[in-house]
């Protein structure tokens, strides 16, 4: 019988009442007395010198405030990159300075000139449009093979070449390597693509920057995942303010996705403009600008090969891939393509040589970073297609082989630096060929060849690395912060309970899913908990929400404080049951005598501990209790997906059939919101490998700069999903066993969905080894009648 209540639950979202009703508190919906706006002239163009600049025309228009130019902020810090990668040569990375407006050279369409502050946004954007702007316009570098030459146009004067970094993971002996490779039975080879998305939350960025003068405080209002680090960032590394002078509030955030981790320009020049024209100043970002100053996702080329034996074992894999970081560092963008992407690369399989090649390019685009997943989708992809091929040319089945491949005793120690700590790919594998009556996929290919379509099968394998951690570790790997989290759990007189979580919810659930872990542990009702998060002057230090990390890291500790309390509470039980606190028992918010029927309620408990005439005298009153967990591991959700797809051959449409995702998340705690997250990233990633592409021409142009030219997935490109996550292998390093589960649907359905294209390309007679996505009717229709 599925539970009503606690862990395990379908609890209804909660905080859906107020986003259903139109009563949630976003961003743009803040609005502080006197506040000013800023509208930012942005380049037009991708590369170029900036000549002139005028802002007295401008200056002396109606309402305007202010103009501020790059030379406001000389001296001030720029915008920082969050994690030091160090390259195969023991060299650190080339880090390019970031200005929060451009200081002599634009180096993407969309880079801010200038911003003008104003009474109205009409007023401000007016104005803007008053200043006289000269640009020398230079020759842009798009491409990142181009932009590895030497010779290639720079896109920092100051650099040596536009190389990031060349990194490498795995097997360093290049020689072992080519020794792998050279013995094998057979070797597949996959050139691939993973195509440039923007993430398109449906709430764009907003800031609003407020300063008191009388007591030198500054609040800055964003749409933030993590509002302590932009805090940390903003003050540390950029505008050098004292950090408990500065509060910064998410309030409710109207999705993330991963870009808006970051610490932007908008928000630092909010909070700088604020003080200097001694008014609030408001920013809210359109859908136009959104396309060209969000931090985009994606965006590698890849050639990857995989060595077998003659027994169809794997014993290695080699993938060399460039990484588009754009125009600069984006706060966690060096991470990415490196640590985030190539320890994934082992997959699910028990492959013994793995080498990582990664040269990270800058080029005249929109700066690159985490986007659902992060690195992980990126490795999915270019694992579960080429072992999708390698099947092919073998003759072999796709499942087959890769359960002949699969790592089956645990903890793994993978050649990319992770450890495995449990999982069950092969369970895993036989709840989706279950799941998606995959015996029963001849029969509707054959239904689908009657009227005249092909139908295909893909099938995918995922596994990721989600909460981050340790903190000693990642900072040896350059992080350059700690990946830790935090919670307090305060408890009312009464026995209500706020917990204040490091943790920001912009649609997870976590004022559903967080109450019922405490409930749980206490035995009172869920209603009794309320989740505060988004607040620095009201939350604990805390690293925010993104990589899946939630429950499995904030989660921990609010696990631990609770405890604490729980050890609290009992003291105060046992001294009110004249009774040893080792005899006392816990359950359905009921402290009891172990063997006896003596008994006290929690809000008698609780109460005492704000009114405590009858009370320990060696326990403090009250009962907070604060705690901060950093994760032993990793966490490694995993899972296996099947994509049917019908294909019309006359047009090279596709249609999703039937998608089902089998998923090994560890113990649930909400299995609804569960649904809901993998519903959420499949829909993504369909939209990736069907539908979205962020193009640029060669002028560095933005050819898709609006829903007009960049395809979003509607209603009816997604089909009704099957989901279970009835395979469960708790992680053995957290209190609450929990994998994570908000990135899993974006890693494993891009490979699922184009393997199933291609298996019904191929079925149709035409041998096609790969197409790149997006999977468009154009392209299919040009690879059938190739």
């Amino acid at each position: 019988m599925p539970k009503d209540s606690g862990i395990g639950a379908s609890s209804k979202r909660r905080e859906d009442v107020r986003f259903l009703t139109g009563a949630g508190n976003y961003t743009d919906d803040i609005n502080v007395a006197g506040q000013a706006y800023v509208y930012f002239l942005r380049s037009d163009i991708a590369h170029g010198r900036i000549t002139g600049l005028d802002t007295s025309a401008a200056e002396a228009m109606p309402g305007v405030v202010k103009v501020f130019t790059g030379k406001d902020f000389e001296g001030v810090g720029g915008m920082p990159c969050g994690w030091e990668v160090t390259d195969k040569h023991g060299a650190p990375m080339q880090e390019p300075a970031h200005p929060i407006l451009a200081q002599g050279k634009v180096r993407h369409v969309g880079d801010p000139i200038a911003a003008v502050v104003a009474d109205s946004l009409e007023q401000a954007r007016d104005a803007a449009e008053a200043i006289d702007l000269e640009i020398e316009e230079l020759p842009a570098v798009i491409d990142m093979k181009a932009a590895a030459q030497e010779g290639a146009v720079l896109v920092h004067d100051d650099l040596k070449n536009n190389i990031c970094y060349d990194w490498q993971l795995g097997e360093t002996d290049d020689a072992k390597v080519n020794e792998v490779f050279a013995g094998a039975a057979h070797v597949t080879t996959l050139d691939l693509v993973n195509n440039r998305l923007v993430a398109n939350p449906m709430e764009p960025r907003v800031a609003v920057g407020e300063y008191k003068r009388g007591t030198d405080e500054y609040t800055l209002y964003t749409t933030s995942q993590n509002p302590h680090v932009i805090r940390l960032l903003m003050c540390a590394f950029v505008l050098g303010l004292p950090e408990h002078k500065v509060r910064v509030v998410a309030p409710d955030v109207g999705g993330g996705f991963g870009t808006k981790i970051f610490h932007y320009a908008e928000e630092a020049f909010c909070t700088f403009a604020a003080k200097a024209c001694n008014r609030p100043v408001k920013w809210t970002s359109s859908r136009s600008e959104a396309f060209m100053s969000d931090a985009h996702g994606r965006d590698h080329v890849s050639t990857i090969e995989l060595a077998l034996d003659a027994d169809n074992n794997f014993i290695g894999l080699r993938t060399n891939t460039y990484a588009n970081l754009g125009a600069y560092l984006s706060t966690f963008s060096s991470s990415v393509p490196t640590w985030l992407h190539g320890t994934l690369m082992a997959g699910n399989y028990k492959t013994p040589v793995v080498q990582v090649n990664v040269r990270a390019m800058f080029t005249n685009t929109v700066p690159v970073d985490a986007y659902r997943g992060a690195g992980r989708p990126e490795a999915t992809f270019q694992l579960e297609r080429v072992v999708d091929k390698a099947a092919r040319e073998l003759g072999v089945d796709p499942i087959a082989l890769r359960r002949q491949n699969f790592i089956t005793q645990f903890p793994y120690d993978t050649p990319v630096a992770l450890t495995y700590d449990t999982g069950d790919y092969n369970g895993t594998m036989d709840k989706l060929e279950a799941a998606a009556d995959l015996a029963g996929f001849a029969a509707r290919r054959a239904a689908s060849e009657a009227k005249g379509k092909l139908r295909g099968l893909g099938i995918n394998c995922y596994i990721e690395a989600c909460g981050i951690a340790p903190s000693n570790i990642v900072g040896m790997l350059g992080a350059r912060a700690g990946l830790y989290d935090a919670a307090t759990v305060r408890v009312n007189a009464t026995g209500s309970i706020s917990v204040m979580v490091g943790a920001h919810s912009h649609g997870q659930g976590h004022e559903t899913a967080f109450p019922q872990v405490v409930a749980d542990m206490i035995g009172i009702d869920e209603s009794m908990v309320e989740i505060v998060h988004g607040d620095t002057s009201k939350i604990p230090f805390g690293m925010g929400t993104y990589g899946s990390r939630s429950l499995a890291v904030c989660g921990s500790a609010m696990v631990k404080a609770t405890e604490k309390v729980i050890d609290k509470a009992k003291k105060i039980a046992a001294h009110l049951l004249e009774a040893s606190e080792a005899d006392i028992e816990l359950k359905d918010g009921q402290f009891s005598v172990a063997g006896t029927d003596k008994s006290v309620a929690w809000g008698d408990v609780t109460l005492t501990a704000y009114v405590p005439h009858n009370f320990p005298l060696e326990v403090e009153p009250g009962l907070e209790e604060t705690a901060f967990y950093d994760p032993a591991n990793f966490t490694f959700p995993s899972g296996a997906y099947a994509c049917e797809v019908e294909l019309d051959p006359e047009t090279g449409q596709v249609t999703i059939e039937a998608f089902t995702a089998a998923d090994d998340f560890g113990n649930i705690v909400n299995p609804m919101i569960v649904d809901g997250q993998v519903h959420g990233g499949i829909g993504q990633g369909i939209g990736q490998a069907l539908l979205e592409n962020c193009a640029y021409d060669e002028n560095g142009q933005l050819l898709s700069a609006s829903f007009m030219d960049y395809a979003m997935p509607r209603a009816d490109d997604v089909p009704f999903y099957g989901v279970d996550h009835s395979s469960q292998t708790p992680c053995t390093h957290n209190p609450l066993g929990v994998k994570g589960c908000g990135e899993a649907g974006a890693i494993g359905s891009p490979p699922a969905v184009v393997n199933a294209v291609l298996d019904a390309m191929n079925s149709g007679g035409k041998a096609v080894d790969h197409i790149d996505m997006p999977v468009s009717p154009s392209r299919v229709w040009a690879a059938m009648n190739s």
